[in-house]
Order: structure tokens, then sequence, then C-alpha cells
């Protein structure tokens, strides 16, 4: 049976996912924080912009109700008369609508960031299905937004009803003024109701951002098998990487085997260590290890060693001291030269016995590895 944990969603959200879901178009949006932006920005526009307007479109009524005798009846003269003040009333309007167009596009970009994903335009015909619409209804974030439009319906019906008392005296003193100075007053008290309408709506855009982005990672909480597939994702299924592994170290095997008939002598431990040396006087400057392995990899070392007939010292200080400090295809450590040309010169005799014969040389048996070298001698100096 699978644990609690396995089937409930108690992990948050990690980086990955929290990007997977941001390339399909899925971040936190506020649309409270839009209409808060929008508001704020046609207050702002009407405020500057609006004493403006008013005398354009004054101006306009003025101009459209004068007409002279040929303009009225000139079909051609009307039409220019009629674009005219179409054009020159979207040009007094560029500004309210320029700002409310930016508030538009701005605000989403406060929470979200720029989000461009060509798969939250694919359609998607589950949004059809009329059951999936009354869970989403009777769900916890459906009990959620029925709360918000209850407050924010109470809340914005508070700010109304004290804007509608707040003016009701000035209101009612309207019908005394002149048409000007009318219009100029009510132009102020519905700026100021106007300006505490928008505070409701940033009030609200308040609660409802936080409750957005805790809501958003709230959906891409995950399960443990979740960040587990995530995990074997990122660093690759681990049998997959061991096999991957062995495959490559088989082939490194199988090209420093390939390097072992080129050696000038193997040493040997004899049976646990086995490190194969090249050197060729004047192509190098020093020894170099072209093989080196323990137990099997040794054996075999030494078998292709026999078969292309490389002389085998055993040396089992030295062998091990090599196969400690010495890198494959590197030379040698420089304390070990003077050894190593002790175990060189014994090779070139050999070579000389097997070409020209006489007496068999005799395998050096003195042969002093500097101390600290031999792992050995020095776990068992080490030693208590």
């Amino acid at each position: 049976m699978a644990d609690h944990d396995d089937v409930e969603r108690n992990y948050p959200a990690t980086a990955r996912r929290l990007e997977q879901a941001r390339e399909r178009g899925q971040v936190a949006r506020s649309r409270e924080l839009t209409t808060a932006a929008v508001a704020l920005a046609g207050a702002v526009a009407l405020s500057t912009a609006g004493p403006g307007v008013y005398r354009h479109c004054l101006e306009l009524f003025r101009s459209g109700l004068t007409l002279d005798r040929a303009a009225a009846f000139g079909d051609d003269r009307m039409q220019t008369a009629l674009a005219t003040a179409s054009g020159t009333t979207l040009v007094a309007l560029v500004p309210l609508l320029g700002l409310i167009l930016v508030a538009t596009l701005a605000a989403p970009l406060l929470l979200s960031g720029w989000v461009f994903s060509v798969q939250a335009l694919a359609p998607d015909f589950k949004r059809l299905n009329p059951m999936s619409g009354l869970s989403n209804i009777f769900s916890k974030n459906g009990l959620a937004e029925l709360l918000k439009a209850l407050f924010k319906s109470a809340l914005l019906g508070g700010i109304g009803a004290w804007a509608i008392v707040h003016a009701w005296a000035e209101m009612r003193g309207l019908a005394q003024q002149d048409l000007g100075g009318a219009i100029a007053h009510v132009g102020g008290m519905v700026g100021v109701g106007f300006y505490a309408l928008t505070a409701g709506l940033a009030l609200i855009a308040v609660v409802d951002v936080p409750w957005q982005l805790w809501r958003h990672h709230d959906q891409l909480r995950m399960t443990r098998e979740e960040l587990r597939q995530e995990l074997r994702e990122l660093e690759g299924d681990p049998q997959l990487k061991a096999r991957i592994r062995g495959l490559q170290r088989a082939a490194a095997r199988k090209r420093m085997m390939a390097q072992v008939p080129k050696a000038s002598v193997i040493v040997t431990n004899p049976t646990h260590y086995a490190v194969a040396l090249e050197y060729r006087e004047g192509e190098m400057r020093a020894p170099r290890v072209v093989a080196k392995g323990m137990e099997l990899v040794a054996q075999r070392i030494r078998e292709i060693g026999a078969a292309h007939g490389i002389p085998v010292l055993e040396a089992p200080p030295l062998a091990r001291a090599l196969f400690k400090h010495a890198e494959l295809d590197s030379e040698i450590p420089p304390a070990l030269y003077t050894v190593v040309a002790q175990v060189l010169a014994y090779v070139y005799q050999v070579r000389r016995h097997r070409t020209q014969g006489g007496a068999a040389p005799v395998e050096p048996t003195d042969l002093a590895v500097p101390p600290g070298l031999d792992p050995l001698a020095a776990d068992a100096g080490a030693t208590p």
C-alpha cells in the first residue's frame, strides 16, 4: 500500500516545476490587481487630461451644431467635417486611452513578469466539460472566489454609498449654479468618488495578490514520487548511469590494454599489481605509464605482455609505488627516476641476451624505493 506522502502533495514545487509551469503559461494572475491599476490610471488620466477633453468636446459640439449653407447641402463637406471631428476627438483621447492601456499591460508584469507561451494558446476542450465547471464552482477555490466577490461588492457598495451621502448636500445646490460651474463641480465630485473607489479596488488587490501567489504555488505542490521522478530526470536513472559508467570503464580498459604491447617493461607485485612502463631513448624525457591495474586487470596486463614478449620484473615495492603515485598516460614521479633507471638497465640486458646470447642477466633484487612512496611500508610505519 502506498504511504500517505505518496498520495498527498506535501512538498513545495521545485524551481524546475515552476519554470515548466511558466513555459506552459501557468503563472499567478490577479484580475483585481489589473482592475485596480486600470482604475487608478483612469482616475489620474481624468484628473490631468479631463479638463482638456471637456473643453475639446464642448468646442466640438459648438462647431458641430454650427453649419453654413454650403456644408449643409454638400455631401463631401459633411464627410470631411465628420472625419476631421473624429480624428480630433481621437487625438484628444489618446493620453487617456494610452495611460489606461499601459496600466492594463503593466499590471500583470508586476506580478509574474513577461510570459509568452505557445502552449497557452492551444485549445483546452476540458474547459467545455460542464462537470468540470460544476466541480470548480463547488470547490474550495470557488468558495474563496464567492467570498471575495461578496467582500468586493460590500466594500465598493459601501464606498459608493459614502460618496453619495458625502456629496448629497453639494448635489442639491447644483441647480442654483450656472452650467459651467455646475459641470466643474460635478467633475470634482466624480473625481473624489472615483479615487475612493480606486482605493477600495487597491485594498482588494492587496488582499488578492498574496492569495493568488499562494494558490499558484499550492496548485503546483508535488508528491514524493514526482520529486523522485524529477531527480531521476535531472541526474539520470541510477541504473542507467551505472551501466554507462561500466561501459566507459570497459572502453577505457580496452584502450589501456591496447597500449600494453608498446611497453618496455612490466613491473609486478607479482600478482596483485602490474604496471606497464614505456620508454623510448631520445624520444621521451622520462618513462611513461601506459597501463596499470590490480587483481584481474593486472593478470590481463601480464598475459598480454607475455604474448608480446614484454620483459616482466617482480618488484613488489616499486609496483606498489608506481600504482599509487604514477598516473596513467603520464610520466613517472621524479622520485622514482633512479630505481626505474635500474629496471630499464635490466631490460636492456635482457634484450641484448635475446639478440646476442651469452649469460642471462640477473634480476635486480636491491631496488630501493624512496621512503614514503611504498604504501604498504607507509601503512606499516604508521601502525603503533
